[in-house]
């Protein structure tokens, strides 16, 4: 197994942004800003993106957006930068289905979530993961999970199961458990590129092996999560140290209220008209508002 502070197998680069969908006054997808926002977060430091995931809104976006807006994206951005599609369900077919498509539509990996609501016992998680990577096999696969959201977890036990397919290459932790990237490298080693999925946990999880970070955070401090990586790499780590505790009060408030209302908000406060989310998210109150752009003054000013 590979035990060295920088895994050597990252497949993705290491910091991807897990990008917002733009949309103007009627609540159409805004192509055009998408476009843009995504040129801006790549010279802001992100190696890849990631687009229709749940920053970008996915379950209220049809699938024909969410091609669309794969295309858009990964033409901005050109060769160079890894594109994501979001394209799990909770439904395995259509899984396969927004799978297979996003990989004729050019994009570079998918992120493929654990299925939601209807909590499939680890059988049936192997089966619909086995499945997705045997339809779309020359499509590099970042499995997705994220308990809080979908009512179940997938267990890192399956995830050593599913390795045999050669696709299944990557996996985002968002469980908020610190231990999952632990016990996924005692049992995957370093088969497996694993991302932190909260800012917050992102000098910890390098920590204990993860390669790199899906942010949130990075449409704003792109530059300083960045950094926090390279400090950690290089071995500086009272740098990355400074600059994890200085971004602390921004990535809570991006997630005081249900991600990505804040997001949103605070793209708009520094020039970004993404728009509102989608219903039934609603926007950010103006309290919380004024007090994210005193967070965001406080870090500009330093």
């Amino acid at each position: 197994m590979n035990t060295s502070c920088d895994p050597a197998f990252v497949p993705f680069g290491r910091l991807l942004t897990a990008m917002v969908t733009p949309f103007d006054q009627d609540g159409s997808v805004d192509f055009d800003l998408a476009a843009r926002l995504a040129s801006f977060l790549v010279d802001q430091g992100s190696d890849g993106l990631v687009v229709c995931g749940t920053t970008g809104e996915s379950p209220t976006l049809s699938w024909e957006e969410q091609y669309q807006l794969l295309e858009t994206v990964k033409n901005a951005v050109g060769e160079d930068i890894k594109v994501l599609a979001g394209t799990g369900s909770n439904s395995t077919s259509e899984a396969i289905e927004a799978t297979v498509k996003a990989a004729d539509a050019g994009a570079d990996g998918a992120l493929v979530v654990v299925p939601y609501y209807n909590k499939p016992p680890q059988e049936g998680l192997e089966a619909h993961f086995r499945d997705i990577a045997h339809a779309a096999s020359d499509l590099p696969l970042m499995l997705y999970n994220i308990p809080s959201r979908t009512g179940c977890s997938l267990a890192p036990s399956t995830v050593e199961r599913l390795l045999d397919c050669e696709n299944i290459i990557s996996f985002k932790a968002a469980s908020g458990n610190i231990n999952e990237v632990t016990d996924l490298r005692i049992l995957c080693g370093s088969k497996l590129a694993i991302y932190s999925g909260d800012d917050a946990l992102l000098l910890p999880m390098l920590s204990v092996g993860a390669v790199g970070v899906v942010s949130v955070a990075s449409h704003i401090v792109g530059q300083s999560i960045k950094m926090i990586i390279e400090a950690y790499l290089t071995g500086q780590c009272s740098l990355a140290i400074e600059h994890h505790e200085q971004l602390q009060p921004l990535f809570k408030a991006l997630f005081a209220k249900t991600n990505p209302i804040p997001v949103k908000a605070a793209l708009e406060l520094i020039g970004w008209p993404v728009g509102a989310p989608r219903s039934p998210l609603t926007p950010l109150n103006n309290q919380m508002k004024q007090e994210l752009m005193t967070i965001i003054s406080a870090l500009r000013s330093t």
